[in-house]
């Protein structure tokens, strides 16, 4: 049951196999004891899998379709790249008078988070993007990035403190604010998935829509989650066991804006400047959308603050590759 999409965004996450010889090498973990059926598509503009252990292979499949379905009901939520999804109005408009409960779920939390990790999670550093985006686009090589006026600028208008969720709706507070839910809405949607199979009944399964969770019986082994080597891409820098919680990984190189790598996505709301003290960082939650939130915070904030994000988040361990590759985890 392979459905196949083109892959449109940088992963740092692959599932390893623990046995040699499994019927969907790649993707397993133990000499399957039913078997493994596997959905590959796409959401939220990049590739998308489901792995489920189960005897009957149809009611999986029509199990999988209403997830399926339910990815798509919630890309119209979420997407920037839709032009008529909730979070394009919202930007574009600055209000929304009527929000779904997703959004207004997703909005709460992401406030919610921003507080917990002292500003280092923030969904409205979206004119950062648009900024160095559309420099870049403009000047390839340049070395420098955007003037400094123009990026304190945008980092004025980053606050996640600005968006009012009162009274049902959604508003920004201030002209030219916008918002993105790349950090948090793609872990939201893997907990939306994995709750629908899971009151359906599956277990032994893996829902990897861009972050991590596995869904996992008494007795199952682990899941071994090979962790991307953000300095070359064709190897995996080490292997972090996942059972009945989720993963993230957040890293600068997923989208730069240079050749060098220097100027990315991960924005220091402080500063206006794309973060510099990792390479990367993963974290493992009880939930991928935390997880998701977790890992762009530590990305942004550094190792020096990884034991009290942890804490604050309720995660349970951090692994975060710094720019000389140093290798630092903590666990608590």
């Amino acid at each position: 049951m392979k459905v196949n999409a083109p892959l449109t965004r940088r992963r740092a996450l692959t599932v390893l196999a623990a046995a040699a010889g499994l019927p969907l090498a790649g993707v397993s973990r133990t000499a399957a004891r039913a078997p493994e059926l596997e959905w590959r598509g796409e959401a939220l503009g990049g590739p998308a899998r489901i792995v489920i252990r189960h005897p009957d292979r149809h009611r999986v499949q029509r199990i999988v379709e209403h997830c399926v379905g339910e990815i798509d009901r919630l890309e119209a939520v979420f997407s920037l790249y839709r032009p008529h999804s909730e979070l394009t109005q919202l930007n574009a408009e600055g209000r929304l008078a009527a929000p779904s409960h997703d959004l207004r779920l997703v909005m709460a939390e992401a406030r919610r988070f921003g507080a917990l990790s002292g500003s280092a999670f923030d969904v409205t550093v979206q004119p950062l993007w648009q900024l160095y985006s559309r420099h870049f686009a403009r000047h390839p090589a340049d070395r420098e990035g955007p003037a400094q006026r123009r990026v304190a600028r945008a980092a004025g208008l980053a606050d996640y403190r600005n968006i009012d969720c009162d009274n049902g709706r959604i508003a920004l507070s201030r002209r030219g604010m916008a918002v993105t839910l790349n950090g948090i809405a793609q872990g939201y949607i893997t907990d939306r998935i994995a709750d629908l199979l899971r009151d359906a009944g599956m277990t032994g399964v893996l829902v990897d829509l861009g972050e991590i969770r596995a869904l996992d019986a008494p007795g199952d082994a682990p899941w071994r989650i090979g962790i991307e080597d953000p300095r070359d891409r064709s190897r995996m820098i080490g292997t972090l066991p996942l059972q009945g919680a989720a993963l993230a990984t957040s890293g600068g190189y997923g989208m730069p804006f240079d050749p060098d790598g220097r100027f990315h996505h991960l924005f220091d709301p402080a500063t206006g400047r794309s973060a510099g003290q990792c390479l990367s960082a993963s974290a493992v939650a009880p939930y991928a959308m935390t997880a998701d939130a977790l890992a762009t915070a530590l990305a942004v904030a550094g190792p020096g603050r990884s034991h009290g994000l942890l804490t604050a988040f309720g995660g349970s361990h951090a692994r975060l590759t710094l720019r000389d590759g140093t290798v630092v985890e903590d666990t608590l």
